[in-house]
């Protein structure tokens, strides 16, 4: 990558809601980063509005690119090193920017979690994005960065403790205060629509290995079914995240060699409580979706600041070795998943891979394949997200 483009990096819908606070964090780290940024967006009104919300200089860059304008989002991308792009749903309005940054060498870091659009532009530019040297990181944020570093900072503690990887890990939500987005809300309703006017696409969305193409491992954990956990004395029920967050982990495993085995099994469930109130709360959680709602919240809408900070998460990741060891790692997030954690581990995903993990090698990749200490350490500093290994186990 070039390092005499104009900027390091370019928010592209940084006037939408999730966008917006993904600018505050950048402007808050700029001193520090020394960092060369613009805002983008359809709007340069908007962009104004949120520029002066900002209190930035009143020369500070702004561009406009829209998705409907393949030159407009070319230029966009071939002015920068790296581009942040909050705007969703992706397979409605993404696969332009992504063809441009494989293109062009462009860095790239989004949020989506549509698996299905995913592998299409896995299929489409993975090879001309190792080809330019372009690193393009789908899922930085609440999903997947929490899950697919939480199994691979495990993995590393469970190779140092039993000096192999574990074939099993289930990972498991303890507690969650917050709310999802409403882009992942409209991304999940875009991705049901084009399933059902699809079979393929409805074969990739089935499928756990949809995102390693050539690969298909061993068979996986039931997690769509409610399930007590006799070793942590709950009831667990689908995560509706898992999905992706699946998905990401058995292409991080994939992209790094099979550094758990071949045979590897992961599972993601929410924890619902004891006895016949924590069963009766699973099976709630299994016949709903809260993304499916018409009453939630739409693209560009969110919770205020103070709903913001006084959500957090609480997950725990645990190791089972065929002898019957075991080691758990526990990952906690201050502020709620869907906003005020996203925005900030998406802003800090960017930073680290202009600048700790700048020579990793070009193609669609994931978060665990890209990330590890470093951005940990990042998140841990500037996110509020920390990876604790339970050194008790």
């Amino acid at each position: 990558m070039s390092q005499s483009r104009e900027f390091d990096i370019i928010l592209y819908g940084a006037t939408g809601f999730t966008g917006k606070l993904v600018a505050e964090h950048l402007t808050r780290r700029q001193g520090d980063e020394k960092l060369r940024w613009a805002m983008a967006g359809r709007s340069l009104d908007k962009l104004e509005d949120v520029r002066a919300s900002l209190e930035l200089d009143s020369d500070f860059p702004l561009v406009v690119a829209d998705a409907t304008d393949p030159d407009s989002i070319k230029d966009m991308v071939r002015r920068t090193r790296l581009v942040i792009s909050t705007v969703g749903p992706y397979q409605l309005y993404g696969a332009d920017l992504i063809a441009a940054c494989a293109a062009m060498g462009t860095d790239y870091v989004d949020l989506c979690g549509e698996p299905a659009f995913m592998r299409q532009m896995i299929d489409a530019h993975d090879k001309t994005a190792q080809k330019s040297g372009a690193r393009i990181v789908f899922s930085c944020g609440f999903d997947s960065i929490p899950f697919d570093l939480g199994v691979k900072a495990l993995q590393k503690g469970v190779k140092a403790r039993f000096g192999k990887a574990s074939p099993r890990v289930k990972g498991r939500v303890r507690a969650l205060k917050g709310s999802y987005s409403g882009g992942t809300a409209a991304s999940l309703k875009a991705s049901l629509a084009a399933a059902a006017a699809d079979p393929a696409i409805r074969d990739l969305l089935r499928n756990p290995f949809s995102l390693t193409p050539g690969f298909k491992g061993a068979e996986q954990p039931d997690g769509d079914t409610p399930a007590y956990d006799e070793t942590l004395g709950s009831w667990a029920a689908p995560f509706v995240m898992a999905a992706i967050n699946t998905r990401n982990i058995h292409r991080t495993n994939a992209l790094l060699g099979h550094p758990y085995g071949t045979d590897f099994a992961y599972d993601e469930m929410l924890l619902t409580g004891p006895g016949d109130e924590g069963k009766a709360m699973a099976e709630t959680v299994a016949n709903s979706n809260p993304l499916a709602s018409a009453d939630g919240r739409k693209p560009g809408e969110g919770p205020d600041k103070a709903e913001r900070e006084s959500g957090y998460y609480d997950l725990l990741f645990i190791a089972v070795m065929p002898d019957g060891g075991s080691l758990s790692l526990s990952v906690y997030g201050e502020r709620d998943p869907g906003y005020g954690s996203t925005s900030r581990i998406l802003a800090e995903s960017a930073l680290c891979l202009l600048k700790e993990d700048k020579d990793a090698k070009g193609g669609i990749l994931t978060p665990g394949a890209v990330f590890g200490e470093a951005l940990m350490a990042r998140v841990a500093d500037h996110a509020g997200l920390h990876f604790t290994l339970d050194e008790t186990s």
